[in-house]
């Protein structure tokens, strides 16, 4: 397993976020995570990134216990994500941006190449190669949407965590980004991916797992787990190729 998160809990102030979690990962595995919205899914991403610390429990990357480990330093271990709200540096080139990925976050799996070559391969995996030089300030909201992954795959994750990378699109923009992810999974990088929009989760992963309350509540074949009576019934209704539920 790459990833192993073992019986995490998290608070915030009297309100039980994640209650006693466990998942796993697989080399090369692609994960859909969904549920409601409150359900606890960010958290659970952010205790795996670092983010937040868990109160108790354990996560584990490759054989080693990482939950004490801080946020920037999993990410040179492996471990890169996507925020749900672009928060590119907007006054820095989309270059720059992805350059400062592939030199503090990458480093000692650079391999021989160089930051400058590892930025630019990241810009053509996420297809924002043509967009180099363009202020991130100026971006649409898709090229936002591609520069968190490029900044993100700039860091050579073993394991890509994606939050909600899809929300906010249109149909023919989700279709596009779904391509780019699709290519990505081909590189053999492990996915996380928490989304709503349910049509992009089942042309990449897996395996699907729905949360409610900070607890799992069922776990399997994607399509198994979206015809569950009760996945249908209290998270998505039963237009498995809308958007939001």
């Amino acid at each position: 397993m790459l990833l192993e998160v073992v019986s995490v809990s998290k608070r915030f102030g009297g309100f039980q976020v994640i209650d006693d979690f466990s998942f796993q990962v697989a080399e090369r595995e692609a994960l859909g995570i969904v549920g409601p919205n409150g359900a606890g899914k960010t958290t659970l991403l952010s205790l795996v990134s670092g983010d937040h610390r868990s109160d108790r429990g354990r996560v584990v990357l490759d054989g080693v216990d990482i939950a004490g480990i801080p946020a920037h330093r999993r990410c040179r271990m492996g471990i890169g994500r996507t925020a749900q709200i672009p928060r590119p540096f907007e006054g820095l080139t989309v270059f720059e941006n992805v350059l400062v990925g592939s030199t503090f976050g990458a480093a000692d799996r650079l391999r021989g190449t160089t930051p400058e070559a590892a930025a630019v391969a990241s810009l053509e995996q996420a297809g924002l190669i043509d967009k180099a030089n363009t202020v991130a300030g100026t971006l649409t909201l898709l090229d936002r949407k591609r520069l968190e992954l490029a900044r993100a795959l700039s860091t050579r994750p073993k394991l890509l965590l994606l939050d909600e990378i899809a929300g906010g699109l249109t149909e023919a923009e989700v279709l596009e980004l779904v391509d780019t992810i699709v290519h990505i999974r081909s590189t053999g990088v492990a996915i996380v991916w928490i989304e709503h929009i349910m049509h992009a989760l089942l042309r990449v992963v897996d395996r699907m797992m729905a949360v409610d309350a900070g607890r799992k509540l069922i776990e399997g074949d994607p399509h198994e787990v979206m015809s569950s009576p009760e996945v249908r019934s209290v998270y998505l209704g039963d237009d498995l190729e809308g958007g939001e539920p």
